[in-house]
């Protein structure tokens, strides 16, 4: 894993409405950018719905949330629907965000897939805080409290 702070890699992903989305679209924010194996499925439930309670407080810090999985623009939406998700959620199919990102590898018992990661991205682009094994439960409080350290509040 890269030392902290460095330059975050920019990406091209699309939303469920099929509009793009690049990094540099965020410049002067900061941004959770955060990525998870499935939609719909018990842990990445538990995390988005933990970012999904704690975005108000998140926004409140100046901050985006993005999420980002393999799942399609149907996905997404379903997801999103199901449990009232208030950001935003990308689709990664060619792995071109995650492998960037480090966030596609061997997992346990040696299968590879999306490993549960998030980034935390300065206004200026610079990664400055990185959770290589998140805890799905609690993960937005944890995010705020960082945030807050961050920025120094």
């Amino acid at each position: 894993m890269k030392q902290v702070p460095y330059a975050a890699p920019n990406f091209e992903l699309h939303d469920a409405n099929g509009a793009t989305h690049q990094l540099s679209d965020y410049a002067g924010k900061w941004v959770v950018l955060y990525f998870y194996p499935k939609d719909d499925t018990p842990g990445c439930t538990i995390e988005a719905c933990s970012l999904r309670d704690a975005r108000d407080d998140i926004a409140a810090l100046d901050a985006e949330i993005i999420g980002v999985s393999k799942d399609d623009a149907s996905s997404h939406d379903k997801f999103k629907e199901k449990y009232t998700l208030n950001f935003t959620l990308l689709s990664d199919p060619d792995k071109t965000a995650m492998d960037a990102y480090g966030a596609w590898g061997k997992k346990q018992f040696g299968q590879e897939g999306v490993l549960r990661k998030t980034f935390i991205i300065n206004p200026d682009g610079q990664v400055v805080k990185v959770y290589g094994r998140v805890t799905p439960l609690g993960h937005g409080s944890q995010i705020v409290n960082e945030l807050r350290t961050l920025q120094g509040l």
